[in-house]
């Protein structure tokens, strides 16, 4: 993205409260690897800065700037720089999967030479990382190939110090028969560890939630899972899309969809089916009454991409057997933990004291 194409972006948001009328505002910058443009992304945040003061605008105390990151550059010059210069308001999470093995499955170097994997060039920067974000966690994602390596990683990523893990698996339908089962299995094993070890006063895993696998009231419970039509996102050429999901990229097969640019603005009437979205409006009857609805996630942008139209109305339910072993696993895990936790007259203080077992990572 040129600095130009940002500065538009940016003047439009902040020329438009009335479209943007939230109390507060997070500039996500999403790559590929944000890190590799620190240069770029100093001269934008300095820019949103000066701009959001020189408009009094009602953001200025009231903004992150949010990254993702592989976390390979994070001790370079230019990033800590960066991290001094704006640590009052940054969230900056590094992407690493859990052991060696499993980071390495996909996380490896390509070129002249031979492949290998990023995993000793991302965990020498997490100490670093940790102490200047000691309350960050890290996020995890599943699929088919990666069901194996879910308890020891999980549990190294603990030992490295990270105390919240967010892991879902993936929502494209990638998932071999029996693949459920293997998963319950990992994450029986994974409560087994988290409890006889008692991980559980200072780790958390949002595998394990205690408000999931119930049915959902149909009359209250009908909003939107995902974010899409809240979430603006920007593409280098100013394209405006509903979220970042919806850009061509991240698309296997169907048209993007653009709801504006900088030149132009959003186009209201191509947003509006995104904030009409709930769950009865792309839900099959089975998936709107399922007894375990609760905690049921979906992909706004995997929903258009799975469904048989160019649809934002048709849920993909690619990931229903893998929440269903999810939540089998979730009543053992709570069961095994409270029944400890009565035995040693806990619970009640347990549960006073607990602040991350309601994580739902997107």
């Amino acid at each position: 993205m040129s600095f130009d194409i940002a500065k538009k972006a940016i003047d439009y948001i902040l020329s438009n409260e009335l479209t943007f009328n939230e109390e507060s505002v997070v500039w996500d910058f999403i790559g590929g690897e944000p890190f590799l443009e620190i240069d770029l992304i100093d001269k934008i945040c300095d820019y949103l800065k000066t701009e959001m003061f020189r408009l009094n605008h009602h953001w200025f105390n009231s903004y992150r700037f949010s990254f993702s990151t592989n976390g390979i550059n994070y001790d370079s010059e230019k990033v800590q720089n960066f991290i001094l210069k704006n640590h009052n308001h940054l969230s900056i999470g590094i992407t690493i999967d859990g052991t060696e093995q499993k980071h390495d499955l996909n996380r490896i170097w390509k070129g002249d030479g031979p492949e290998r994997g990023s995993y000793a060039d991302v965990v020498r920067n997490i100490p670093l990382w940790q102490s200047q974000f000691p309350q960050a966690g890290t996020k995890v994602t599943i699929s088919s190939s990666d069901i194996p390596y879910i308890k020891e990683s999980v549990l190294h990523l603990f030992s490295l110090g990270i105390h919240e893990v967010n892991i879902n698996v993936v929502f494209e339908d990638v998932w071999k028969e029996g693949d459920d089962l293997l998963f319950e299995n990992q994450l029986l094993q994974l409560a087994d560890a988290i409890i006889d070890s008692e991980l559980y006063s200072d780790y958390a895993c949002s595998f394990f939630n205690y408000q999931i696998g119930k049915p959902l009231d149909p009359d209250i419970d009908n909003g939107n899972w995902c974010g899409a039509g809240k979430m603006l996102a920007i593409d280098s050429s100013g394209n405006f899309y509903p979220c970042t999901r919806f850009a061509q990229y991240s698309l296997r097969s169907k048209k993007p969809i653009i709801i504006g640019n900088v030149d132009n603005g959003i186009n209201n009437n191509l947003l509006r089916p995104f904030l009409s979205l709930d769950r009865k409006s792309q839900s099959k009857p089975e998936c709107f009454t399922c007894e375990v609805a609760n905690g049921c996630a979906w992909c706004q942008g995997e929903n258009y991409d799975a469904a048989d139209t160019d649809t934002i109305y048709q849920r993909s339910t690619a990931i229903c057997k893998m929440h269903k072993a999810r939540v089998r696993a979730n009543n053992y895990y709570w069961n095994k933990l409270f029944n400890k936790l009565d035995q040693e007259g806990l619970r009640e203080q347990y549960e006073k004291n607990k602040k991350s077992t309601l994580i739902e990572p997107c």
